[in-house]
């Protein structure tokens, strides 16, 4: 018997690896001949990085960057040959940043531009990135200027790395941008299809859960607008209504008009990047799955993914998540054959998300799954 584990993380919880791990544990007990292959899984989101970094058998590497408010922090990446494997909120997250200070006026983008410097000079010429998370709605103003790109006001001066920079810019110079940046191609985990500017763009979708106010919101906008104007003007190619480019505070737009990168669905990207359907179309069952399971979870979530390939190779999928809403069984008819929440008594929240408490329950309910499929087979 040869099973295929994808499970995503169960945030707060257990990691990927730590889930995948648990159950594999669970389906030894039951039947300890299979053939377990524990695969990463993760749709672009926070994981994405360490996910692909141990599945390509990269390294994780740190750099020094400014973070979304000015101050330095660490940022981790990985690196596999000569792919960076990248997640922006290292270097300008929302996490970074306490509640109160929450401010894209202020924030900044630029850190992402350092991470990418960062990987060139180790000889990096090929990136992964996940965007989402963002603290900023800079329009990738700043990962820009880290990058070469010079932002010049109306009286000739260079313009600070700010959000609130956007409404000065007059010329944009990028004659001194990073050569090597040419040689580089960019995949980017997005799933977020606004576009730059107006009603469902995203100064007004996501700028205020960022900190922007009612009155900023349509002036931030306005800023963007005119913005995209000018690099349309030095880049014809741009496109500011793009599915996509209002992603990150707009970091979308400025990597797809300067970097040519190419966005596409987080679970995409990761399946693709870990080659997971011909670990799947070899296994005979694959066992998936993610802290809460509901209908959004087969809606360009990882499960969904899963089950996606599963179904289209004839695989029986079964889903293991720490809870299941009521709607959850819509990912029945996405290829998920049946789910199974992991929690085997009553218990809070956090006694539930204990990592010892988690990995047990893992480990158990995939025993049973396995024991269950084993049964029928005979």
């Amino acid at each position: 018997m040869k099973v295929c584990i994808a499970i995503d993380s169960l945030k707060g919880s257990l990691t990927t690896f730590e889930a995948g791990e648990s159950a594999k544990e669970g389906i030894l007990r039951a039947c300890p001949d299979a053939v377990v292959d524990v695969r990463p899984m993760a749709d672009g989101g926070e994981g994405t990085m360490e996910a692909l970094t141990r599945a390509l058998g990269g390294e994780t590497v740190e750099a020094t960057v400014c973070g979304p408010l000015g101050s330095p922090v660490t940022a981790r990446y990985g690196i596999s040959g000569t792919t960076a494997l990248m997640e922006m909120a290292q270097a300008s997250g929302i996490t970074l940043v306490s509640r109160d200070e929450l401010d894209p006026m202020a924030a900044t983008t630029y850190g992402v531009g350092q991470m990418i410097v960062d990987a060139i000079n180790r000889g990096c010429r090929s990136f992964v990135m996940g965007i989402g998370g963002s603290a900023t709605n800079d329009g990738g103003m700043g990962m820009l200027q880290a990058l070469g790109v010079r932002f010049v006001d109306e009286n000739g001066l260079t313009l600070p790395c700010r959000g609130d920079s956007l409404g000065n810019v007059k010329t944009i110079d990028i004659s001194g941008v990073l050569p090597q940046l040419y040689e580089c191609e960019f995949s980017i985990a997005c799933d977020v299809k606004n576009p730059l500017c107006g009603d469902n763009g995203c100064s007004a979708i996501f700028g205020p859960q960022k900190g922007l106010g009612d009155r900023q919101v349509p002036l931030m906008d306005s800023w963007l607008g005119e913005y995209s104007k000018l690099v349309q003007s030095i880049l014809p190619h741009a496109d500011p209504c793009a599915p996509g480019a209002g992603a990150a505070g707009g970091l979308g737009f400025a990597l797809m008009a300067f970097c040519r990168a190419r966005l596409r669905s987080g679970i995409d990207l990761v399946m693709d990047a870990t080659d997971l359907e011909e670990h799947i179309k070899a296994a005979d069952l694959v066992i998936t799955g993610e802290g809460k399971l509901d209908k959004q979870s087969c809606m360009g979530k990882a499960p969904s993914g899963v089950a996606r390939l599963s179904k289209k190779h004839g695989k029986l999928c079964i889903a293991l998540c720490g809870a299941a809403d009521e709607d959850a069984r819509s990912c029945n008819e996405r290829g998920i054959n049946a789910y199974f929440p992991i929690l085997r008594t009553p218990c809070s929240l956090d006694d539930a998300m204990d990592k010892k408490t988690a990995k047990a329950n893992m480990a158990a309910a995939a025993e049973q799954v396995m024991r269950l499929v084993l049964a029928v087979k005979s």
